[in-house]
């Protein structure tokens, strides 16, 4: 039997909508949609690239909690509703992937709140 745990950030969203920040599922760590809010706080900057760097920190917490850094991970997915907006990120990304060169995808679509411009998603393996 895979050991499969939930992790939550305490972000309202987790508990309003019913989803957990991150997955652990044997090795394997899934890692939600995640956007540049500050969780402690649930404020957000209208700025892309802050909160691109925000979100970093968001998905980087859930990996440390999961046993694993942004070196493990495998899979990016980068969601922003202006395309416009994803070359400001560029700098934040590199240095959380720059070394580590995970498979990535940038979609255009719609996201929940307009207040949000950025939104990641991480799979990552754990170490052995």
């Amino acid at each position: 039997m895979t050991e499969r745990r939930a992790i939550l950030s305490g972000s309202t969203f987790e508990e309003e909508i019913g989803y957990a920040r991150a997955v652990i599922d044997g090795d394997r760590v899934h890692v939600s949609g995640t956007t540049g809010f500050d969780y402690t706080t649930m404020t957000i900057s209208g700025d892309v690239a802050e909160q691109a760097e925000q979100a970093l920190r968001n998905v980087e917490a859930a990996l440390a909690e999961a046993g694993c850094s942004f070196a493990d991970v495998v899979r990016v997915r980068y969601l922003l509703p202006d395309r416009e907006d994803f070359p400001p990120c560029w700098p934040a990304l590199r240095r959380g992937f720059g070394d580590v060169r995970p498979a990535a995808t940038m979609l255009v679509c719609g996201l929940s709140d307009p207040r949000m411009k950025f939104e990641i998603e991480v799979d990552a393996r754990r170490p052995a």
